[in-house]
């Protein structure tokens, strides 16, 4: 069967109303009121979806506290491992259905989706062993007399877990995957855009054995459910993945009881192309670093940085790269570059190749929305290179979160670092080079969260992945994601 005549047969496309997750029960929002959900590569509705507010949101953050004192304090470690272990071997039973939603709901290509297999069973699997080993340590002391010391580790308490709508299955998993190592609960708040994986996944917490209260999901609005559950005086901690201006709020809003606060958010990411480098590889890396998801993605490298003597050879090989990706309804297992999430998305995109064009930029590929048949129906926009830029456009500053690049010559090492840097964000980096001396070079110079060297967007759940500057701080992945979940506890025992 052809894979997009299964979308309206999709199991959990039932023409049922979704409801939110609150203590183990699948509830209506407290105000009755439900928003559509749609499938961006046809305007198709897929589902109505419960619409959270505050009140949603105190139920939530109340069931989680109870949960947090109460059963699921009481869960040793190994046991909150074995429920990682579950979770991960139902995910890994229901994965193509969970991919197949994320491609319904916000519009990635299924082989995209069904991609992020390893990556989502991976991380599960590296917080389940990541439950189990946790400790604190003794520390030698200096003080007169005998003294003993150390420290404990202890989950945060409630966390409000925040998500973007980019890639919401290995995002849900990003936030309760730690929550559950630690011994934390969680309100996740999912993006509106794409609320269907995390809800289908909370069924799933549920089959495992995850108590009531421990995870909590409340669909809703980033002005209403989100602003509420940052600003909740009973959350403990936030951890938020988005736009820099939203993490700006959600600063803010934490001040009322000083939460602790992680933030993965946008980035202008530079990727660096030098003559010596292998061009075949570097073509199509360069442009997936960007057209992949229809570049949607935080980290895309979409400040290309050619050194000069390569620069028009190179600019016009990327873009006759991205011509030759096929762009199409996500469930079409031949499409390699999906839609755009949203009208709203596909105005910002479309807006910014105006700009572009009124800058001076030149459009070697795409550079317009697609309208032609079936593809007028979604918010398409084909893989675009825009060559002349200069570092002082809009389109070289600003995050576009679409699938286009900025090309820009540059002609020495010490430029390009200095120019690679002049920007408020500092979240990915990329370089292509045969010389080790450059690579260590840009590697250490580069003020940005991760570097990657003769590839791009490579992950995984032992690295840690996260910003510098206007990026955000705190870190998603590795022993340092675990840490943000944790408080340090000192104790001294006098002994003598």
């Amino acid at each position: 069967m052809n894979e997009m005549m299964k979308t309206s047969r999709h199991p959990f496309l039932d023409g049922k109303p979704k409801r939110m997750l609150i203590d183990g029960k699948w509830l209506e929002a407290a105000s009755g009121k439900t928003f559509e959900t749609h499938n961006p590569a046809t305007g198709e509705v897929l589902a109505r979806v419960a619409e959270g507010d505050s009140e949603d949101i105190d139920r939530a953050v109340a069931a989680a506290r109870r949960a947090f004192t109460g059963p699921w304090s009481k869960f040793k470690p190994f046991e909150r491992q074995a429920l990682l272990l579950k979770l991960a071997e139902l995910v890994e039973r229901h994965f193509d259905e969970l991919a197949m939603l994320d491609t319904l709901d916000m519009g990635a290509p299924i082989s995209r989706t069904r991609g992020s297999r390893l990556r989502a069973l991976g991380m599960l699997r590296y917080y389940a062993g990541q439950a189990v080993s946790m400790h604190g340590e003794t520390i030698e002391n200096s003080l007169p007399g005998e003294y003993m010391s150390f420290t404990l580790k202890e989950p945060v308490g409630v966390v409000g877990a925040i998500i973007p709508w980019n890639g919401p299955l290995t995002a849900t998993i990003w936030k309760i995957g730690p929550a559950l190592a630690t011994g934390c609960t969680v309100v996740l708040k999912p993006a509106e855009e794409a609320p269907l994986t995390p809800l289908r996944l909370a069924e799933l917490c549920q089959e495992a054995g995850v108590p009531p209260g421990v995870v909590n999901v409340v669909p809703g609005y980033g002005e209403t459910a989100g602003a509420a559950l940052a600003a909740h005086r009973d959350v403990d901690k936030v951890a938020f993945t988005g736009s820099h201006l939203t993490g700006q709020k959600i600063i803010q809003a934490s001040a009322g009881n000083l939460k602790r606060v992680s933030l993965e958010l946008g980035g202008k990411s530079p990727d660096v192309v030098f003559a010596d480098a292998d061009l075949d590889a570097a073509v199509p890396g360069a442009g997936m670093a960007v057209f992949a998801n229809s570049g949607q993605i935080c980290s895309a490298g979409t400040r290309l940085f050619v050194e000069r003597k390569i620069y028009d050879e190179f600019a016009g090989r990327v873009a006759a790269y991205g011509k030759s990706l096929r762009v199409g309804d996500g469930a079409d297992p031949e499409t390699q570059v999906g839609p755009l999430v949203s009208a709203e998305q596909l105005d910002r995109v479309t807006g910014y190749l105006a700009i572009g064009r009124q800058e001076g930029a030149r459009p070697l590929s795409g550079g317009e929305r697609l309208t032609e048949g079936a593809l007028a129906k979604g918010y398409f926009v084909p893989p675009t290179v825009f060559a002349d830029v200069r570092d002082d456009m809009r389109i070289a500053q600003e995050e576009i979160f679409g699938p286009v690049i900025s090309a820009i010559p540059f002609d020495d090492i010490e430029e390009v670092i200095t120019r690679a840097n002049a920007t408020s964000f500092g979240l990915g980096s990329g370089l292509w080079t045969r010389d080790v001396t450059k690579a260590h070079k840009l590697a250490r110079a580069i003020r940005a969260g991760s570097v990657w060297i003769n590839c791009y967007q490579a992950m995984d759940p032992a690295v840690p992945f996260g910003g510098y500057k206007m990026s955000g701080y705190g870190r998603e992945s590795g022993k340092q994601h675990v840490e943000e979940y944790l408080n340090v506890k000192s104790v001294w025992i006098r002994t003598a």
